[in-house]
């Protein structure tokens, strides 16, 4: 499936910790897009770990983690505004 994930972490003390943490766990599952936005194809599977690992540290009264899921990158379309960087491409 292709997936579309948003993260947004609370700014307080603990705040450059966890989000360093996310970071690195998106990155391993999906491509760094903008910021706290990652996407690519993943299985069920390594859907079902990164929801497991980010539940470490995603504080529930705090945080937030939105994913957008679709069958694949070709039912998606995209519309950039400003600068366009599309690291999903598989053109070169």
């Amino acid at each position: 499936m292709y997936m579309i994930l948003v993260y947004d972490i609370l700014n307080d003390k603990e705040s450059p910790k966890i989000s360093r943490n996310i970071f690195k766990i998106c990155k391993k599952y999906l491509v760094h897009i903008q910021k706290s936005v990652f996407e690519g194809d993943i299985t069920q599977l390594n859907y079902m770990k990164l929801k497991k690992e980010l539940g470490v540290y995603i504080r529930k009264d705090k945080d937030s983690v939105i994913t957008f899921t679709s069958r694949s990158e070709k039912w998606l379309d995209k519309d950039f505004w400003g600068i366009e960087d599309d690291k999903t491409s598989n053109f070169f």
